[in-house]
């Protein structure tokens, strides 16, 4: 049983409000929060969170742990992946389970489950759908089990083909399918757009890592975005946009929150949009950096400041590759696509949104901080509440469970590649300069990591079960009523 704690003189970020409060956890879940020193038990821990923000643990809804493509395999498995996380103050992971051709969603499941169990922190599952029963009521009651057995959540992609593309058509199919408490992520790309601009480079001999991003054009993600929207609409499903990487998209998704004439539409950006730009691609180390989407160049670059309002997350799309696996081909039709990130997550996105924000303001730009509880719900509370997570994972309440991140935005620190424990053996952020550190972890009440040390053990991680969501509690703007 998790021993009972006290975390005192820190500055605490509640879904409401920014308080100097005491953070009571018993049982491995938040007992209270009450006025500094109000409360004193005898043979509690007392952890000292002077000069630190007391933020709910992160929830990053859209990792690849483990990741097995059926072409390619990272490196990594269940125990690296969230002992990563964990040092970056993520408490929970929504992973995927992958239906392999032959599979049904139970057993695509369970194999899934069975990979986890190494995990050190919680987690929840996506199904990636592959193969859903082309009759309209044996598909429906395909995806109610899959709710029923804690997934309400699916994954679809309009490219790769012939893995996972889905056509409108299967598209369609799948939203009228599906019942109206499941969520649908896409990632959005128009197959034909990138078929097209990658043939042609290939065709002119144009397959180094420097021609990347012009294979995947910006163009098609927006274009893909605008019609799964349309098409979700029509069918009147909810959807889920994943990793936005320009600006564009996201101010697609905004139109169509603004419309308020359709089911809930969400999206997420991820930190290497707002960091990092496709000048990469042309640098030393270019193959660090192949990823779908691909870095995009500035003038389509996400900017967090413009589009916060919007995302309902900040996810990673963390994916370890190692650099063997990515140096292997000099070829960006063969590289392995995806980068590392869980660990860098919360420093980088608190960086750009907070510190940098200040910065920026004070030399004369038009833009503000992102406040505190908005950070926390981009990094734990909308997660949590749209993939059913919510209320025992993402926020300090009562009865939820004690996942607590104390951070300390005093230091300015270097991130390094070797400091990191991923097993790729590189960071896409190699030098870069953030502001703060992660000082304390706490999940579901065990102190996980703490001053750079992990305390806890392969095996302690737990599946979170998804609950589905009554999407007429959901806002259209971005996130569902407490």
């Amino acid at each position: 049983m998790a021993e009972r704690l006290i975390i005192q003189n820190g500055q605490v970020v509640t879904p409401a409000a920014v308080l100097a409060a005491d953070v009571l956890v018993e049982d491995g879940r938040i007992a209270g929060v009450v006025a500094p020193g109000a409360v004193a038990w005898a043979g509690a821990r007392a952890i000292d969170a002077g000069g630190c923000l007391v933020f709910p643990g992160v929830v990053d809804p859209h990792t690849h742990i483990q990741l097995d493509t059926g072409i390619y395999q990272t490196v990594d498995n269940w125990e690296i992946g969230t002992r990563t996380a964990a040092f970056g103050g993520v408490t929970t992971v929504v992973d995927f389970a992958t239906q392999f051709p032959g599979m049904t969603f139970p057993q695509a499941l369970e194999a899934r489950l069975v990979e986890c169990q190494p995990a050190l922190i919680d987690y929840g599952l996506h199904m990636m759908v592959t193969d859903l029963p082309r009759d309209p009521d044996e598909a429906r009651r395909w995806l109610e089990e899959l709710r029923d057995l804690g997934v309400p959540s699916i994954k679809l992609y309009t490219t790769y083909r012939p893995n996972y593309y889905a056509d409108d058509a299967t598209l369609l199919h799948t939203f009228r399918a599906m019942p109206g408490d499941m969520l649908a992520m896409l990632h959005c790309e128009n197959d034909a757009m990138v078929t097209d601009a990658t043939g042609r480079l290939v065709a002119a001999g144009q397959t180094s890592w420097a021609y990347h991003g012009q294979g995947r054009p910006p163009e098609a993600e927006v274009e893909s975005i605008r019609r799964v929207m349309h098409l979700a609409k029509v069918a009147g499903a909810a959807v889920y946009i994943v990793h936005n990487s320009t600006a564009q998209s996201v101010r697609q998704v905004a139109k169509a929150q603004q419309a308020n004439d359709g089911p809930p539409v969400f999206c997420e950006t991820c930190p290497q949009y707002f960091w990092l730009d496709d000048s990469r691609y042309t640098a030393p180390n270019a193959e660090h950096f192949i990823l779908q989407p691909p870095l995009r160049p500035p003038a389509w670059q996400v900017d967090l400041l413009d589009v916060w309002t919007t995302i309902s997350a900040v996810s990673t799309d963390h994916c370890d590759y190692s650099l063997a696996q990515k140096q292997e081909h000099r070829d960006f039709t063969k590289t392995p696509g995806g980068l590392p990130g869980l660990e860098t997550l919360f420093q980088l996105t608190y960086t750009a949104g907070v510190h940098r924000a200040v910065e920026r303001q004070a030399a004369g730009e038009p833009v503000a901080p992102i406040p505190l509880t908005e950070l926390a719900r981009l990094l734990a509370t909308d997660p949590a509440r749209i993939f059913g997570l919510f209320p025992q994972k993402g926020a300090i309440l009562p009865g939820g469970d004690a996942d607590l991140l104390i951070y300390d935005p005093a230091p300015e620190v270097t991130i390094r590649a070797a400091d990191q424990h991923t097993i790729g053996g590189y960071c896409p952020y190699d030098g870069m300069t953030v502001q703060g550190r992660v000082r304390t972890v706490i999940s579901r009440g065990d102190v996980l990591v703490e001053d750079g040390t992990l305390h806890g053990a392969p095996g302690r991680g737990q599946f979170v079960r998804g609950k589905p969501v009554d999407w007429a509690r959901v806002t259209r703007k971005k996130t569902v009523t407490v």
